[in-house]
């Protein structure tokens, strides 16, 4: 038998080394699993099986890569040995030197194995190891194994103001609440997504009127001995009678706290309609996804879940959690659960979508087609709003133009010749100055509010 070449032995290296690394790969699959997430255990779980498979199919070249090996080399030639013996034993001597000569050809073919592997390329060794290496290292970064993050619990506490207006008007506020006396603004507040309880909320707003009652008796009592003026010195006492004085700042007295309380009564109202307006320019963009969603025919439940881990809608975001939150810690099923949150909205659009989706589960109609339409109906809506904005600032700027350039010159121009004439209100140069100043100001400010106000959101 003539010597084989060291190729074949090449050939199972590589069929061992290969599965080698599978092996790896799967052993470093198997003990990383229980720290992925549920939703990535199916696509480790298709990996692995995937790497069996791969493993399965090198293992059949096996076979046929060992019957390729040849470990024996041949034997060179023996010198004749002469026969010392008598012719007799000469047959029990051929067999035992036959048994010597196979002893010595076990041995070298065990030392010419030992030597084929000593003599492996190490360089290929270490490109080996270094490629498994890489592959654990793609594995790992595929996995997006991140360290276990310890849960801590944060306890959000009142505010001292808070505290204090439910130390004084907590039991009154309670018994108002029962007596229904704030039952629009129960239900206002609770539209707002604000962090309050209707109790303490209450609370805060008759805290805060009586506080502006206070400011209110400074207030008046400053202004019923002093004057402010333009010129200096700006606080002057007064030359008229308290009488008369009276009568022009007792206002004062109850136009600061009415002030006051109907600002903090009305303030869900205002923060409910921004809310509703944010959501809305949202809710078409959201509600396309939502239909290419649903063409994948899951359940409508997980297509709100799939919308707030996009964190693409931050407003919708918190609606969706508490549709969500009325599932899964009430109880309720999702056709009772959108009808929960929807008379709960700050958005009317938003309600008119989740009781139209609970119609349209009730009656086993065509998810994805309800949402095609309202998709479309909704961002035919926003469109239009756009176009009303873009109308609305055209006018906007004739009027701001108007009342902002013109009027000020004008007025400038009366006050001068009412100065010069001598007829009405002579004023001095640096108070017109002030006033045009101050008028000016206070339009732009004006201005900008109502635009920031009627702008939408982007």
């Amino acid at each position: 038998m003539t010597l084989q070449k060291t190729n074949p032995v090449e050939e199972l290296k590589k069929v061992i080394s290969k599965e080698k690394i599978i092996i790896k790969e799967i052993s470093l699959l198997s003990e990383n699993l229980e720290k992925v997430d549920e939703e990535e255990k199916q696509i480790v779980f298709s990996q692995i099986n995937q790497l069996k498979n791969s493993l399965r199919e090198v293992n059949k070249n096996l076979p046929e890569a060992l019957e390729k090996v040849s470990l024996v080399r041949p034997l060179h030639p023996q010198p004749k040995i002469q026969p010392i013996v008598k012719p007799i034993q000469k047959r029990g001597l051929e067999t035992s030197s036959m048994k010597l000569n196979q002893k010595e050809d076990a041995q070298e073919t065990k030392k010419f194995s030992q030597k084929i592997l000593s003599n492996s390329n190490k360089k290929e060794i270490l490109k080996l190891e270094e490629a498994t290496l890489k592959l654990e290292k793609v594995t790992l970064k595929r996995l997006k194994i991140k360290k276990e993050k310890i849960a801590k619990k944060k306890v959000k506490k009142a505010n001292k103001y808070i505290r204090a207006s439910n130390k004084f008007f907590s039991n009154y506020s309670l018994s108002l609440l029962n007596k229904k006396v704030f039952k629009h603004l129960e239900e206002e507040l609770i539209k707002t997504n604000l962090q309050f309880i209707t109790p303490s909320y209450v609370s805060i707003l008759l805290f805060t009127t009586f506080l502006s009652v206070i400011a209110a008796i400074f207030i008046f009592l400053f202004f019923l001995f002093f004057n402010l003026g333009f010129d200096f010195p700006f606080i002057t006492s007064i030359s008229e009678s308290l009488g008369s004085r009276f009568l022009k700042v007792f206002w004062l007295l109850f136009i600061i706290p009415i002030g006051t309380f109907l600002f903090m009564y009305f303030y869900p109202s205002l923060e409910k309609k921004s809310l509703g307006n944010k959501i809305d320019q949202e809710l078409p963009f959201a509600t396309i996804n939502m239909s290419a969603i649903s063409g994948s025919m899951i359940n409508p439940s997980e297509i709100f879940k799939i919308i707030i881990l996009t964190k693409e809608y931050p407003n919708l975001e918190k609606e969706f959690t508490k549709l969500i939150n009325e599932i899964n810690i009430y109880g309720y099923d999702l056709v009772t659960a959108l009808k929960k949150v929807a008379e709960n909205s700050p958005s009317k659009k938003l309600a008119e979508l989740f009781n139209g989706l609970a119609t349209t589960i009730n009656s086993g109609g065509d998810l994805p087609e309800f949402f095609e339409k309202r998709s479309q109906t909704l961002l035919f809506e926003y469109r239009i709003e756009r176009e009303k904005y873009t109308k609305f600032s055209e006018t906007f700027m004739d009027i701001y133009i108007s009342a902002v350039i013109a009027a000020p010159m004008i007025l400038m121009l009366v006050l001068m010749m009412m100065k010069i004439s001598g007829l009405g209100i002579a004023l001095s140069t640096s108070m017109i100055t002030i006033i045009m100043v101050m008028g000016v100001s206070v339009v732009n400010i004006v201005f900008l509010t109502f635009l920031h106000l009627k702008q939408p959101v982007e």
